[in-house]
């Protein structure tokens, strides 16, 4: 088995984690009622995605 030669210190392997980082979703805004959505997703407002009513939203009196 693998076996490494000398420890790495903290800082170098810090070094190296410094690329992993979380980015921000892709957001959209719908095109029925103009919500901001993330990509490929349906609309938590109205319930459409790319136009269709895919799910049915209960309308706020």
């Amino acid at each position: 088995m693998a076996h490494p030669k000398s420890r790495i210190s903290k800082s170098r392997r810090d070094k190296r984690r410094t690329h992993y980082k979380a980015e921000l979703p892709t957001l959209a805004t719908c095109s029925n009622c103009g919500a901001t959505v993330k990509y490929h997703h349906i609309c938590p407002e109205c319930g459409y995605y790319r136009g269709k009513q895919v799910i049915e939203k209960e309308i706020a009196v």
